[in-house]
């Protein structure tokens, strides 16, 4: 498993203000709780780099330009793996998993589909950290825990199936299938290409920027506001780009000089 620390120094500093976190004593398991509930809280889960014409680059560098200095967020793909970065730097040991995700009727989607991660930690044992598939789990999973895991985010079992992969279910529900052998960056090209390309991925025909909160989750739609409080939801539209362009700045800290737009080819 690759355990090589690539977010090294002021980089890592920086990633830890990101995130509102400071530099945990070792690298534990509660500490990786506490980085994963701030970085869902800190980095939205995002799809606008696909709607301002900006080339999504699988590269660790370019990756933590932009989660980091420029303070976006992005897709599985690119925060998992800025996150794994930041894990490998503190001292943990993390592999990249791929990912299937379940559609309607229970399909699969394609290989590299989605990304997940290992984590290991010198005193307990094997997690899967996921800070890129939007609403989730809140905490990492105990990767080998077949039982129930109860989380802010819901209940959550990881069962193996007959190939040997790993089904993630959320409420009873199959929410992905992971291979459990370790990837590269390089391997998920293909996928993130498909998601920002293709008119079968939900990705180009929709605008998504959303973020835990304390209270439950904000998400912003093009013009449309969805706030989560506990069990209450409120829906609202914007009026104006102005409007959207504040949202954006006050509630993600996204700073956009031009508003992302969904092509008609998508």
């Amino acid at each position: 498993m690759d355990s090589s620390a690539t977010a090294e120094g002021p980089n890592t500093d920086a990633y830890l203000e990101r995130i509102g976190a400071t530099r945990p004593a070792r690298p534990d398991a509660a500490a990786l709780r506490e980085l994963h509930l701030r970085h869902l809280r800190s980095v939205p889960f995002e799809n606008l780099s696909i709607h301002l014409g900006e080339n999504i680059v699988l590269d660790e560098k370019a990756l933590l330009d932009k989660v980091v200095a420029a303070r976006r967020g992005g897709f599985c793909y690119e925060v998992n793996a800025t996150f794994a970065a930041l894990l490998r730097a503190l001292g943990y040991r993390v592999a990249l998993l791929q990912g299937r995700c379940f559609g309607k009727e229970g399909r699969l989607g394609i290989p590299y589909d989605h990304m997940a991660l290992l984590v290991e930690t010198p005193d307990d044992g094997r997690w899967l950290a996921d800070v890129g598939f939007g609403n989730h789990s809140h905490f990492p999973l105990a990767l080998d825990e077949r039982e129930e895991q109860r989380d802010p985010g819901g209940v959550f079992r990881i069962a193996p199936t007959a190939d040997g992969d790993l089904d993630v279910l959320r409420d009873g529900e199959p929410q992905y299938r992971l291979e459990t052998r370790p990837r590269e960056l390089a391997d998920f090209t293909a996928g993130a290409w498909y998601h920002r390309t293709s008119p079968d991925s939900h990705f180009p025909r929709s605008l998504i920027c959303s973020r835990l909160t304390q209270e439950g989750r904000i998400t912003l739609s093009g013009h449309k506001l969805v706030t989560t409080v506990g069990e209450q939801r409120d829906e609202r539209l914007l009026e104006t780009d102005d409007e959207v362009r504040a949202a954006y700045r006050d509630l993600f800290g996204v700073v956009l000089d031009e508003l992302p737009v969904i092509r008609a080819h998508a």
